[in-house]
């Protein structure tokens, strides 16, 4: 085993990652290895003996850098994710070396109390009930678990049955209607909770993808017994949200409990001049979002957010002998969570709400969705190029050559020119390029490089085909 204690090291990696930052930032290219080279990379037999800590880091920098995606590059749009803004990264940097288990009081007061703050400013911040329970988890998929645990312990309960003592054996059967171009995380939060991913009523959609009222009301005049509906704020292709002002009315006439899925989407709330989209959203019984996205803290970082703390807390609180209890005034964190060894999320969701403050946050989000309007401007008098949907938030959906072909083989030459990135996506039967723009790092600047590199690929894509 080395000799050295890895103070060291934990130099190293800070100035590994801010010399990595700092460049990737400035880069005008950013290509990436796959995973055949970065497996060979590292492939060897299991050491016998230890090294030195800082010869680990650094070979850890030299074999992991050229397979590390760029994905906190200004010009990175493959998928909804955040810049990992730097104040967040040192918030958990310290997070990692503080070694706080978040789950209790007692083992970790700070970490405790920083996210009873920070779930406080983000209720504030998205315009949700003040006095809603929140659970921080990693990311978007549990907290729709979460938020789906609390509501079927509620809607049974209003049955008469207590799921959490009895589980699902003679239960009553659960109606849970979720509209037809929900996110597939979802459904894995049903299966996991024993409702089934392929048993739901799907109610139809417009052509955004938004749940129609109209398809609502009737499944919800069918269905009888325990219900939840599942709504979503901003489809993953086109943005779209919900018709929350009219379909929150249905579900609380129905006794139903209603779910939003508001992994990026619901960060609209935090911004004047976006709130429409998702009016009426806080009518809502639960909400799931997350951090790494538009808050732009690192991964992972999710949060589930429940109007009736005592089912939230019935679904998820457990207890044990060498846990002491929280005051009746106190939040406990493990509470709201399926875990109780868990990161100390709250201190980088702290961090990153005192670097933008409300109207940072909000002109963070309103300049995604302006790029991404800037892009679509650029684009749309392109001879061979349609933007398929249109532009409600921060997605953008481009189709080359009205060719599923032509679409793809102009993805792989982006991919390979690698000004930015890009992604496919599947929408209404039809391969596009997905644009998604959620980085704090996105300028307008960078949209207009954007529209330039796409263009260009195209050129050279169409050029062979022709």
């Amino acid at each position: 085993m080395g000799s050295e204690t890895g103070w060291d090291a934990m130099g190293k990696a800070a100035e590994a990652a801010i010399a990595y930052r700092r460049a990737i930032a400035a880069a005008e290219t950013t290509p990436t290895v796959g995973y055949g080279e970065m497996l060979a990379a590292f492939a060897a037999p299991l050491p016998d003996k230890g090294a030195e800590a800082s010869a680990i880091l650094e070979e850890l920098v030299a074999k992991a850098t050229p397979g590390i995606r760029a994905s906190t590059a200004p010009r990175f749009y493959g998928w909804v994710i955040g810049n990992s803004h730097p104040t967040g990264v040192a918030a958990d940097w310290l997070t990692a070396a503080w070694g706080q288990n978040a789950g209790n009081l007692l083992a970790a007061p700070a970490a405790s109390a920083v996210e009873a703050v920070a779930a406080g400013w983000l209720l504030d911040l998205l315009g949700l009930p003040g006095d809603a329970s929140m659970g921080f988890v990693t990311g978007a998929t549990i907290a729709n678990f979460v938020c789906l645990a609390a509501a079927r312990s509620e809607v049974l309960r209003r049955a008469g049955w207590d799921v959490e003592a009895d589980g699902l054996f003679g239960a009553p059967v659960i109606n849970v209607l979720i509209g037809a171009d929900a996110h597939a995380t979802v459904f894995s939060g049903l299966k996991f909770l024993g409702l089934g991913a392929q048993r739901v009523t799907t109610i139809a959609t417009d052509a955004a993808g938004r749940m129609r009222p109209d398809a609502l009301a009737e499944a919800l005049f069918v269905a009888k017994g325990p219900t939840i509906v599942i709504a979503q704020a901003g489809q993953i292709n086109t943005g779209a949200s919900d018709p929350f002002a009219e379909i929150v009315p249905l579900a609380r006439a129905a006794d139903a409990w209603l779910h939003v899925d508001g992994a990026f989407g619901l960060w609209a709330q935090a911004s004047p001049s976006l709130r429409h989209l998702t009016a009426g959203v806080e009518g809502a019984d639960s909400w799931a979002t997350d951090g790494h996205k538009w808050l732009q803290t690192p991964y992972d970082c999710g949060y589930a957010i429940v109007r009736d703390t005592a089912a939230h807390q019935r679904a998820m609180a457990f207890s044990a002998s060498y846990l002491p209890p929280a005051a009746d005034s106190e939040r406990e964190p493990s509470a709201f969570v399926p875990e109780l060894s868990r990161r100390a999320r709250g201190f980088a969701t702290w961090a990153m709400i005192r670097q933008f403050g409300r109207s940072g946050i909000a002109e963070m989000v309103q300049r995604c969705c302006a790029v991404a309007g800037r892009i679509g401007e650029r684009l749309e008098a392109t001879p061979g190029i349609t933007i398929v949907a249109p532009i409600e938030l921060n997605q953008l959906l481009l189709r080359f050559g009205n060719d599923d072909a032509a679409t793809l083989a102009t993805i792989a030459q982006i991919q390979e020119d690698a000004v930015l990135f890009a992604g496919a996506s599947s929408w209404r039967g039809e391969w596009v390029m997905r644009i998604s723009v959620s980085s704090s790092a996105t300028t307008l600047e960078d949209a207009d490089i954007t529209a330039d590199a796409i263009a260009a690929a195209w050129e050279k894509v169409s050029a062979r085909l022709s």
